[in-house]
């Protein structure tokens, strides 16, 4: 019923054992354990990219962890507007939650194709005849695993043997405990190590806004650790190598591939603050030579008396700086600066003298100015 899950499985570790078998010897243990370990780092090379994927979405969602408490907050009453709120969000920002599981998904029918395929090498036929082919293996494949042992023990064994579909050999084998307690005991471990370092990647915030997150996080860190040592008894030797180099690899993944992400977020850091800094003027710039400040002055603006007065009690330099020789009385001078003179001296100096004559000639005398 799963045969396009057994045979690719079977393939590759097929391939494997044709190369670590002619370096090492067909029925030598290490070669069937190498070909194992192999196979699980064939198919964690081919689910790279959706790691990487899944790292980069766990990111995303911790920038809009506060966003997501928001809403959860503004419609507490209301978990049918919540959940569309909060798709609406994700979709927004490019994130989708099945996409943090999928390397885990994938690794299911892995998991469950080698368990079966290292399971069927000790399956007899129910006519009792000689087992001649376990997919993509001849009978020659089959001895030569039957007959691989590690420490005195086949790989193929565990501690308790389960009859499936007719098989021989069920019950309890302690002598397999003293090489496969190690193995159960090292996978768990590496199972709580690999669950830890991911959980710690995540903010606090992240893990409260999202509860399906943090309940994950708790199933990986201790449930299935805890699952591994007891129901570890279970499976063959080969299949708790499998386990224990899936978690190694995933461990040694992990950090690689966030020290990356990270080196690339302190990059876009340094470059947008670089950016921020050359628009921004630096404090304290003098302006380059021959350039002039920019002002703008309206000629409609009135002058204080402040002003006014500092024009009034200092003309010499008024006329240095444009070059002119006026009067220091003038109105002319309140012209070139944009100024008005105060209407009580315009109208002192236009008030004419007392007398006839006198006056008319000051008045004569004024026009022709």
């Amino acid at each position: 019923m799963l045969d396009f899950i057994y045979y690719p499985v079977s393939f590759i570790l097929w391939c494997w054992h044709k190369v670590f078998g002619f370096v090492l010897g067909d029925n030598n243990a290490i070669a069937w354990i190498l070909a194992i370990m192999f196979l699980t780092f064939t198919i964690r090379g081919i689910m790279f990219k959706p790691f990487v994927n899944q790292v980069r979405s766990m990111k995303k969602m911790q920038d809009f962890a506060p966003e997501l408490k928001k809403v959860q907050k503004k419609y507490a009453n209301d978990r049918q507007r919540q959940a569309q709120e909060m798709q609406k969000l994700q979709r927004e920002h490019g994130v989708n939650p099945l996409g943090s599981c999928l390397p885990m998904l994938l690794q299911i029918p892995a998991f469950i194709g080698l368990n079966w395929v290292l399971r069927a090498f000790s399956i007899q036929p129910k006519d009792g005849s000689p087992k001649t082919n376990n997919y993509f293996f001849d009978q020659q494949g089959v001895d030569s695993y039957l007959h691989a042992k590690l420490f005195g023990v086949n790989i193929g064994d565990a501690i308790h043997h389960a009859t499936v579909l007719g098989g021989t050999g069920g019950g309890w084998n302690w002598n397999v405990a003293p090489v496969a307690i190690p193995l159960m005991i090292l996978a768990s471990i590496l199972t709580h190590l690999t669950a830890r370092h991911s959980a710690a990647r995540q903010s606090a915030a992240a893990a409260e806004a999202n509860p399906q997150t943090a309940m994950m996080q708790k199933l990986t860190m201790y449930v299935f650790p805890l699952g591994v040592l007891v129901f570890g008894a279970f499976f063959p030797i080969g299949l708790l190598v499998y386990w224990l180099s899936n978690n190694s690899w995933t461990l040694m993944q992990q950090r690689l591939v966030y020290t990356k992400i990270d080196k690339e977020e302190e990059a876009k850091k340094a470059a947008a603050k670089e950016k921020r800094d050359s628009l921004a003027p630096k404090p304290g710039a003098k302006p380059k030579p021959g350039q002039k400040p920019v002002q703008q002055t309206k000629a409609t603006d009135t002058p204080t008396d402040s002003d006014t007065e500092t024009t009034d009690e200092t003309p010499s330099d008024t006329k240095q700086s444009n070059g002119q020789k006026d009067k220091a009385g003038s109105p002319h001078r309140f012209a070139q600066q944009g100024q008005r003179p105060q209407n009580g001296r315009a109208q002192q100096r236009k008030k004419p003298a007392s007398g006839g004559k006198n006056s008319g000639q000051k008045g004569s005398g004024q026009k022709r100015r």
